[in-house]
């Protein structure tokens, strides 16, 4: 006889559990590891029925690349423009570096999902209140994003930590001739005295495209 004590309660399968379920697998495991067969096993389910909530592989990667997404701070209509695009720059990277398979998605796929639409459109909204043409702003925006994706890639495949720079910097030093390469042995050389941490900076890079956008806007070319 089946007591309350012993029956298990099986949350029923929506769209959205599915969804989220990939995220986690693809988060822990990687992208390579999401098939509807262990997608399915995960869910203490068989992959068949999966298919009642995801109509096939592409629309499962769909889902999950857009839910990501909507984790990306949105642009605030309150904010100065250059404030909101720093802010959503800085969000962006921090979501991208916790599902690190979400860049390739990003960069490969024709994603149209409710939070990319939102995503582009207060983008494009705010850059076009600040003055910005909507032809412009959308270079502008994809010039952003092209910057945190390939930013965020590097971060994520970069060989060594931070905290080992300095130790890998003089490792490097014999090898680097002062004569041969004078500027690279002098950068080395600082590296490796801790004089100079030689991390990569995101907030450098995103400076220098956010001041350029403010030159081209002051010149009216953003017109």
């Amino acid at each position: 006889m089946t007591t309350p004590e012993n029956t298990e309660v099986r949350l029923p399968l929506t769209p959205e559990r599915v969804l989220r379920a990939a995220i986690t697998m693809a988060d822990e495991q990687g992208l390579a590891s999401l098939t509807m067969r262990a997608l399915g096993a995960a869910l203490g389910v068989q992959a068949m029925s999966l298919y009642n909530h995801v109509a096939n592989k592409d629309v499962l990667l769909d889902g999950i690349v857009d839910l990501v997404v909507s984790e990306i701070q949105l642009p605030s209509a309150s904010d100065p423009w250059k404030i909101a695009m720093r802010k959503r720059a800085l969000s962006a990277h921090e979501v991208l570096l916790r599902h690190p398979w979400a860049c390739g998605l990003l960069m490969s796929r024709v994603n149209t999902g409710p939070g990319m639409l939102r995503y582009i459109d207060a983008t494009l909204g705010c850059l076009h209140g600040a003055g910005f043409s909507l032809p412009v702003a959308d270079h502008a925006w994809n010039a952003l994003d092209s910057y945190i994706y390939g930013f965020t890639l590097q971060k994520l495949n970069f060989p060594f930590e931070a905290e080992e720079y300095s130790k890998i910097a003089a490792s490097y030093l014999p090898a680097l001739s002062a004569k041969q390469y004078p500027s690279m042995h002098a950068l080395t050389t600082l590296v490796a005295a801790g004089a100079h941490n030689g991390i990569h900076d995101l907030g450098f890079g995103l400076e220098l495209i956010l001041d350029g956008l403010e030159r081209v806007l002051a010149r009216g070319e953003g017109l």
